[in-house]
């Protein structure tokens, strides 16, 4: 049976893929070809889900990477304040309002898991 190659995108990640077509006529032999190179998958911008109603929680797992904002600095609302890499892609986590940072809840290296906190807002 001939094996197929796809390259599918779930949550802005690429992956490659291949695929065995079972049953049917069987098809014409594949002529070898050099794999096609796969572009780095650009910032993915993640405004993060709220959890209370001044909280920026973690929309993903992964670590930490860095964190540009500190309790008492005042954000804008789109504002990258933490970057999150998850399987090998850099994720910006960005304020979704206008808002004052209270705390900071990580710190660069942190892994976190989806849903945890990163920082408060008021």
């Amino acid at each position: 049976m001939a094996v197929k190659k796809f390259r599918i995108v779930l949550d802005g990640v690429e992956h490659e893929v291949e695929v065995e077509e079972l049953g049917g006529v069987a098809a014409p032999a594949a002529v070898a070809a050099a794999p096609a190179p796969v572009a780095p998958a650009p910032k993915k911008k993640a405004a993060a889900p709220a959890g209370g109603a001044g909280d920026i929680s973690a929309p993903l797992q992964g670590t930490v990477s860095s964190v540009a904002v500190k309790a008492g600095d005042s954000v804008k609302e789109g504002q990258v304040v933490a970057i999150i890499e998850a399987m090998k892609m850099e994720n910006e986590i960005v304020a979704p309002r206008d808002a004052v940072v209270a705390s900071v809840a990580v710190k660069k290296g942190d892994k976190v898991s989806a849903g945890d906190l990163l920082i408060s807002l008021k």
